[in-house]
């Protein structure tokens, strides 16, 4: 089972260009998964002829037993369902075992995020903190601003290259899931804070006498980590923003929500997060029914 297991990931990795991130979880999980099998098998082996339903519901049973939350046991019940997937498209798997397998019922809870109000306060202060002459500061605003301004993914941040960023018109230019590509507008505030990044930048290149594509920098040169952005904002909330939990993720959350409450079309929207479906996005918004009530009154011809 484990060739299986890394030609899927290697399948994840060159046809889906998956993150380093994505590939670490379904190796995790993938590889519980097996050493379950392994411990409930009387030859203490792992054959992919093991992995009926009962054992998969098995599984979940056992996971549960573990104290997982229910995200958690459906997130490995995903991967499992896409590794079987993967397995009977190539032939390896005559019937796929999680397909009468229930997913655990979620319940239905949206993380909180930061208002507009919120928003803008959080990135002023933060600017205000730039003006100072702090490199870092002046770097990790820039970080933000693009973050809120373009609902870009962690990963697609990161691996962003100056190259990518049009400050003429105003746009990047994005690979993300799939290897697929789009384009994202971003506004006046984002660019203000990319162009006064771009000669620290520079200095960065020329200080550590390193040649490099990538837009965003460490101190060494070299491209940051999702894990390290991810430490930044907390950080910087802790200091500048509202007492709530956030991830670079949730300001994606914001991105979508803030547009969708400002009037702007739900397709559109789906088009800038690179979501394959409406379902999706529409998963990202958090808009309330008075919000909607008056995005109708100031834009419907007949309200």
């Amino acid at each position: 089972m484990d060739q299986l297991i890394e030609r899927y990931l290697h399948y994840l990795r060159v046809e889906k260009n998956a993150s380093p991130h994505t590939l670490r979880n379904y190796r995790s999980d993938l590889v519980q998964f097996r050493d379950f099998l392994i411990q409930h098998d009387a030859e203490r082996t792992a054959k992919i002829s093991g992995a009926t339903p009962l054992k998969v519901r098995a599984f979940l049973g056992f996971l549960f037993q573990k104290g997982r939350k229910k995200t958690s046991v459906a997130r490995k019940l995903a991967a499992l369902r896409a590794f079987f997937k993967f397995l009977s498209r190539e032939k390896l798997l005559r019937q796929d075992p999680s397909a009468v397998v229930s997913t655990p019922k979620l319940d239905k809870t949206l993380p909180r995020i930061m208002t507009e109000e919120e928003m803008n306060d959080f990135l002023d202060r933060v600017g205000q903190a730039a003006d100072a002459g702090d490199w870092k500061i002046a770097r990790d605003r820039a970080i933000f601003e693009l973050l809120y301004a373009s609902g870009l993914r962690v990963s697609e941040l990161v691996h962003l290259d100056l190259g990518s960023v049009n400050l003429g018109e105003n746009f990047v230019l994005v690979r993300g899931k799939g290897d697929r590509e789009r384009i994202v507008p971003f506004g006046s505030k984002a660019k203000a804070a990319i162009e006064a990044y771009l000669p620290i930048r520079e200095r960065i290149l020329l200080d550590t006498r390193r040649g490099g594509s990538a837009l965003i920098l460490n101190a060494r040169g070299g491209r940051l980590t999702p894990r390290s952005v991810d430490r930044l904002l907390k950080r910087y909330v802790s200091r500048y923003g509202p007492n709530i939990r956030v991830s670079p993720h949730s300001l994606r959350h914001a991105f979508a929500s803030h547009l969708l409450a400002e009037g702007a079309d739900l397709r559109a929207i789906q088009e800038m997060l690179g979501h394959k479906t409406l379902a999706t996005t529409q998963k990202y918004t958090q808009v309330s029914i008075q919000d909607l009530i008056d995005v109708y009154d100031r834009t419907h011809p007949k309200a």
